[in-house]
This record gives structure tokens, sequence and C-alpha cells, in this order.
């Protein structure tokens, strides 16, 4: 059996673990790794842009290393390969995660209990919640599950396609260590410059692959690829642009405005507020269910991907 095939059915062996076990509570090999980055910082960190260009460099080109040394020490085994790709895919995706947190904030509000809903809401994003109303939760909720759709799924997806296990953990860490060091806070804004660039760099091509699955499996694909073209550019973030301006169109809604960020007050433009009504409470139920679909369909674009490149290679 061929790697493109290995990875190509680890892949969805992984995907597939995640359908069906999620996360789990303790011992994430994330989470163990976002513990190891913190230590790194710890002991690097500087007030300035080289120190934490060595930090992300330090940690990310570990997290690659490790990918390099676990597929060479399988490479002889067809079904250790499979495994490896399995349990490195399920390590790196996040879908049912990012749908259970989702979802959990969704019955809340639709209950009326505003206060639970906004105790959850860190789990899923770095608004300030209690900042938001009813009507402003449900809008942060739609807006995390179209960018950590390609955040915490399809990049990883994409990077898993292009480079194997080494792709899909380096992908992982980067993007990790931009929800670390990358924010704009006093202490991170230069020691994290490296990191959120190297984020926007990584993560652009599943960015604009989740816009176009979303356009494509939305129920308004028209809309989805009109909000995109019209509104994309406007939002402050490269990558969460498309995305979240796809997702507005399909779904219909309106994403963007007034946000708070850390006590930090954002004024974003609104996303397909020409046609878009506001988001409600249903509406993050939609979401999750589009988020599925392109995670799926991702998982069919890059491995078919794989296959075709490194068949005509050979």
């Amino acid at each position: 059996m061929g790697a493109d095939r290995c990875y190509a059915y680890g892949a969805a062996a992984g995907l597939l673990g995640d359908l069906l076990l999620g996360d789990p509570r303790r011992g994430h090999p994330v989470a163990a790794f976002g513990r190891a980055a913190g230590a790194v910082e710890r002991v690097l960190w500087r007030d300035h842009r080289g120190w934490g260009a060595l930090h992300t460099g330090v940690c990310a080109g570990a997290a690659v290393a490790l990918g390099v040394l676990a597929e060479r020490a399988v490479r002889r085994s067809p079904a250790a390969t499979v495994a490896l790709t399995a349990a490195a895919t399920w390590a790196v995706v996040g879908g049912t995660s990012l749908a259970r947190e989702a979802r959990a904030v969704g019955r809340a509000l639709e209950s009326g209990d505003v206060p639970a809903a906004r105790a959850r809401l860190p789990h899923l994003c770095g608004r300030d919640p209690q900042a938001l109303d009813a009507d402003g939760i449900a809008r942060a909720v739609v807006e995390s599950v179209a960018e950590n759709t390609s955040d915490a799924v399809v990049g990883a997806l994409v990077w898993g396609a292009v480079a194997g296990v080494p792709g899909l953990l380096g992908f992982r860490a980067v993007n990790t260590l931009d929800a670390m060091v990358g924010h704009r806070s006093p202490r991170h804004l230069r020691y994290g410059w490296a990191s959120a660039r190297l984020d926007d760099v990584a993560g652009w091509p599943g960015a604009r692959l989740t816009a176009v699955l979303a356009a494509a499996a939305g129920p308004d694909p028209r809309g989805a690829l009109r909000v995109w073209k019209a509104d994309a550019h406007r939002h402050p973030s490269p990558n969460a642009g498309p995305v979240e301006a796809s997702f507005a169109g399909a779904l219909g809604v309106r994403l963007g405005g007034t946000l708070s960020y850390g006590g930090r007050v954002e004024h974003r433009p609104v996303l397909n507020g020409a046609s878009g009504r506001a988001v409600r409470v249903t509406d993050i139920d939609r979401a999750v269910r589009l988020s599925r679909r392109v995670g799926l369909l991702a998982l069919g674009v890059t491995a078919a991907a794989r296959l075709l490149v490194k068949g005509r290679g050979k």
C-alpha cells in the first residue's frame, strides 16, 4: 500500500474517531503541547520580535520533527502508518468539540439562561461574554464555528495532505501558538508577532478551501460567493474574512460588528449587511451542520488531491 493511500485511510479513520469520540477530557496531546510551549515562553520571553521568532521556531519545529521521526519509525509497515496517521488526525482536529461547545451555548440560550450561555462562551472563543446579550452571544458562536471550521478541521487536513503527519502536527502547533501568544496583548505585541504571521501563512489555503466548501455545501451558494467577494477583504483577519463571509452568505445572516476582546473594543465591518438578517439562536445549529458538511468534504477533497498528485508523480 502506497503512502498516499495510507494517508487517505488514516485521515478518514482519524476524522471518524473525532466524530465518534471527540476530544479526551484529560491528557489531550494539544494541551500537552500548550504546556510545553508555555514552559519555553517562560524561559525565552523578551519584549522583542526576535525572541518570539525563536520561540515559534523551537515549538513548531519540535512538533514537525516529532512527526518526521514518527513517520520514519513506521514507514515499513502500512498498517502502522495508517494507525499513526489516524492518531495524529484525531489529535489535531477538533470538529466534535467545536460542535459540542457551540450547541451547549445554544441550548442555554434556547432555555433563556443567558448567564449560563455567558459562562459557557469562553470554552468556544475569547470574547468578553459579559458585554454580550443573547443575540450577541449567538452571533459570536456562529462566527467562532465558521472560523474554527478552518482552524480546527480543514487547515489540518490540507497540511496533512501536503506533508503527512509532520504537516498535521506542524499546523496544529502553529495554530496553538497563535492562540497562546499571537494576540495583541501588551506582553505579546512583539513577542507573538512571528507566531501570528506564521499562522496567517499556514492558515491561508485552509481558509480558502473552507470558504469554497461552505459555499458548495450551504443552502445559498450564490449568496456565499457574493458575500465572500464583496466583504471578506474588509475583515481584519486575512483568513477569518473569507470563512466568515462565506458562512454569512450561505446562512443568510449578518456577521461582524462591534465586539470586545480582553476589555478592548473592536468595531469590525459587518459581513452580508446588505441582505443578511440578524443571527438567531437557531442559526447556531445550522452553522454546526454546515461545519460538519464542510469537514467531510474537506477530507474527500484533500485525500483525493493527494492521491491524484502522488499518482501523477509516479
